[in-house]
């Protein structure tokens, strides 16, 4: 297999989006320049690490891969690239970007290929290496810009559904085992994000102060402030906010109507919610709920 054939995307490229309605595989090398501070995406990942290694923050854990881990990330879950200077010049990866909408339709009669996604335990694997190997060649195979002996496009696209449903099929099979999973030594908590996270949950139809949030877990507000951003990336607002709007996508989601669905998620007005979403998503509520 040539590696000069993988699809390929560069380590200063920042695109947290994707620009095929289905599917997207990359090959990434080197720590990225982007991705540092929280987002969410409301299209699944995985992120398997071919050589060196790479650290991730989900939420309130930070996982810290070796060669042949993999880490899978929800829609609509805050992460961040996590960075450990010169720890991750040399790593290389595959990023697998799908849509709900691609998993729903390669899933078969009681087979949700998006299953694995939904654990509660740890969010990244490290499976024995047969399993590994033959998840890796799926994800070099989907990779590939081309496979050799089928020129025809239309041949690669159909061999790609098969490799997503082996690949997911596996995976959805596999992340059941809960040996396979990191254990708490593999992991970092960080227990005031997570503090702050469950209390905004809790109380996220009401308005939410930065004194409420710093009282909460027993600082004084601009030390919190300090601390909050140096772990997160973000500040404690941001993350309020796109804490409601990820509320509200999940809402829209399942079909509620849009006043409904501002109103549950704390927004103050309706053109404040409005103006966040279309920032945020690039399309209005009403838009988003159609998808």
């Amino acid at each position: 297999m040539q590696e000069t054939k993988l699809r390929r995307l560069d380590a200063t490229d920042e695109r947290q989006y994707m620009i095929r309605e289905d599917y997207e595989v990359y090959e990434k090398q080197g720590a990225p320049l982007g991705a540092i501070t929280f987002h969410y995406h409301s299209f699944y990942e995985v992120i398997y690490v071919l050589e060196g290694e790479y650290s991730s923050m989900l939420e309130n854990q930070t996982y810290h891969l070796k060669k042949g881990d993999m880490l899978l990330i929800d829609c609509n879950v805050m992460h961040k690239y996590h960075f450990v200077e010169k720890k991750h010049d040399s790593s290389r990866r595959i990023i697998l970007w799908v849509t709900r909408e691609m998993l729903q339709g390669l899933s078969g009669e009681g087979m949700d290929l998006s299953a694995c996604f939904r654990g509660t335990g740890s969010r990244a694997y490290h499976f024995p290496i047969y399993y590994e190997e033959m998840l890796r060649g799926y994800l070099l195979k989907l990779a590939m810009a081309e496979l050799p002996d089928v020129p025809a496009p239309e041949a690669k696209q159909a061999l790609d559904r098969g490799y997503l449903t082996l690949f997911f099929g596996y995976l959805s099979v596999l992340c059941l085992r809960r040996e396979y999973g990191f254990s708490r030594k593999d992991m970092v908590s960080h227990p005031m994000v997570e503090q702050v996270s469950e209390y905004i949950d809790q109380h996220i139809r009401e308005r939410i102060t930065l004194e409420e949030l710093a009282g909460h877990v027993h600082m004084s507000k601009y030390h919190f402030l300090r601390k909050f951003k140096e772990q997160t990336g973000v500040t404690a607002h941001n993350f309020v906010l796109n804490k409601r709007l990820i509320r509200a996508c999940e809402e829209l989601s399942r079909g509620r109507g849009v006043t409904e669905v501002w109103q549950d998620a704390g927004f103050t007005d309706y053109s404040s919610f409005l103006r966040n979403f279309k920032k945020t998503f690039g399309v209005s509520p009403g838009r988003y709920r159609g998808l």
